[in-house]
């Protein structure tokens, strides 16, 4: 279970490491949109574009249907949940750490204070 949930991981995180696959998922966000279309609103070659749309395809974050000649793309299933939780407890963990390192400074600060009064005295 364990060797599939990092897998999963591996496939969303790597879709989401291109900028252009990015940029795809947040045309899709706002309307289906043909290969074609796609491709040239990133300027980028058909090949191109249905590489970038198969890998998302693969980590399930587009799904596409072929209706004649045109393959239209849209929002998959996957709604990243998983990969936000996984995201959001480093962010924590990152943040306690933070204010920890916070509260030391400004007990070094304090004692500095005090320490910069004792002197003058």
């Amino acid at each position: 279970m364990v060797q599939y949930r990092q897998s999963r991981f591996d496939a969303s995180f790597a879709a989401l490491s291109d900028v252009t696959r990015r940029g795809v998922l947040e045309q899709l966000g706002r309307a289906d949109a043909s290969i074609t279309d796609l491709a040239e609103k990133f300027r980028m070659t058909l090949t191109g574009m249905k590489k970038h749309v198969g890998v998302l395809e693969q980590a399930g974050l587009v799904t596409t249907e072929k209706v004649g000649r045109v393959r239209t793309c849209k929002l998959g299933l996957r709604r990243l949940e998983e990969e936000a939780a996984w995201i959001e407890k480093y962010r924590q963990l990152w943040a306690a750490r933070f204010e920890a390192l916070d509260q030391i400074v400004e007990e070094l600060k304090r004692k500095e204070r005090l320490d910069g009064r004792k002197k003058r005295k």
